[in-house]
């Protein structure tokens, strides 16, 4: 299902004053297949749009082990992630139909290694794997689609440079 809501100018992360946003993680889940390198989008549960899993900080984890929790739940990926994240992006989270807060987002390179048929939220999003030029055309985040078109592994290895 999906739900308009009331549009939001697109922000990026100089945008925000220090202090003024909530913090969350993303994990960017990539793979190297013979078509080359591939990330993989989520559509949202609410609006349907193409983003990174992500999702609030979880106490007792890492930012990094947290990304990687919800890359396991909004897409069934199993990998290793990074822990220092790649870099970051704002914008604007829906708390309700007239209400929004400005995030800061921390995103994290994770190698995929599988996919699970069967994961939390299999039923509530689907998934695609793009190029990294397609990946950044199909999200909205100024920064966001910067770093995704920015996204190159060296040599296949589990050291992505941006």
């Amino acid at each position: 299902m999906t739900i308009q809501r009331r549009q939001m100018p697109a922000i990026s992360v100089e945008d925000v004053p220090r202090g003024k946003a909530r913090a969350q993680v993303a994990a960017l889940c990539w793979r190297n297949r013979e078509g080359g390198l591939r990330i993989l989008l989520v559509t949202s549960r609410d609006t349907g749009r193409w983003v990174l899993p992500k999702g609030w900080p979880i106490e007792g984890l890492t930012a990094s082990e947290a990304a990687a929790r919800e890359a396991w739940e909004e897409a069934g990926v199993e990998g290793k992630v990074r822990k220092k994240p790649l870099g970051r992006f704002a914008y604007h989270k829906h708390l309700g139909p007239e209400k929004a807060v400005p995030c800061v987002v921390d995103v994290f390179a994770l190698k995929v290694k599988s996919l699970a048929d069967t994961f939390p939220e299999a039923d509530q999003r689907k998934r695609k794997w793009f190029a990294p030029d397609e990946a950044a055309a199909r999200v909205d985040e100024p920064d966001l689609k910067a770093l995704l078109r920015g996204f190159a592994p060296k040599g296949g290895d589990d050291t992505p440079e941006t």
